[in-house]
């Protein structure tokens, strides 16, 4: 692809302090141009010469503070990288590559819980990052809270709702999943002087929405953890490549990429008949 084109998200996984895989994700700044005011993982346009996980691993330095090199972060704690996922399509014509990586320490007597991951990334960007917490990775496979969580805000079935839609000229599973945050530390900017801090809003809510494209990837990327099918509607495939490689054979996701670029129901007809 294009450099252009390229982007990546690190899917960081820790384990709690009872040894259940949780996932960092952030809420993104209310002022950016694309998905303002959406959950994300973290990541973004690579870099010319840059691999998928250095893109990935730079853009979670820049958003959440985590170090991009392992001696940055205080012993005995290092990042893994596990692996990397098919690419998946934006409507802002990128194509994002998830990077799966496991924050872990040496000594396996010392436990990595929610309270020490948010002392290891500590600082985030006011300008693009609102808020960063965590879920349960493995309750992306399944249709309520997970039982095994303290103090869940409101009803187990909060959890999920799905929906069949039109996408990629094909029905397309679009999932929402509402993330208690009641019960975990959200980290949020701190206001320096100058600075206008407008992540207050989130005060409000018990949950947050993850949704569209990276909720597709987490469920994806959970299957694959734990080698098993969600309770819910899905699509079976894994990633875009497909679609991606007929939208190359039509002409679209050139080398240049203009400000406002989105792709339209016309160009996934032309790339479906192929």
């Amino acid at each position: 692809m294009p450099l252009s084109r390229k982007a990546a998200v690190l899917i960081l996984l820790f384990a709690d302090e009872k040894g259940d895989l949780r996932v960092v994700i952030t809420m993104r700044a209310s002022t950016l141009s694309s998905y303002s005011g959406q959950a994300a993982l973290p990541g973004g346009k690579a870099e010319l010469g840059e691999t998928a996980f250095e893109a990935a691993r730079r853009e979670a330095s820049e958003e959440i503070g985590l170090p991009q090199r392992n001696e940055a972060l205080p012993p005995p704690f290092r990042v893994e990288h596990l692996c990397e996922m098919p690419t998946n399509l934006a409507k802002t014509e990128l194509v994002v590559r998830p990077c799966v990586a496991l924050l872990h320490s040496h000594d396996p007597e010392t436990g990595l819980n929610a309270n020490v991951a948010e002392r290891l990334l500590p600082r985030l960007d006011a300008r693009e990052v609102a808020a960063v917490f965590s879920a349960p990775f493995k309750n992306f496979l399944y249709q309520e809270d997970l039982p095994s969580q303290p103090d869940l805000p409101g009803k187990p079935s909060d959890w999920y709702k799905g929906a069949w839609t039109d996408w990629h000229q094909s029905q397309w599973r679009m999932h929402n999943f509402f993330v208690p945050v009641t019960n975990q530390i959200v980290t949020k900017p701190k206001k320096s002087e100058g600075q206008k801090i407008t992540a207050s809003h989130l005060d409000q809510y018990e949950r947050y929405r993850v949704f569209g494209m990276t909720a597709r990837i987490l469920v994806d990327a959970a299957r694959y953890a734990y080698d098993q099918e969600p309770e819910f509607d899905h699509n079976s495939h894994f990633g875009d490549e497909d679609m991606i490689v007929r939208l190359r054979k039509v002409g679209r996701l050139g080398d240049i990429r203009r400000p406002g670029d989105e792709l339209t129901k016309e160009d996934l007809v032309r790339a479906a008949k192929l």
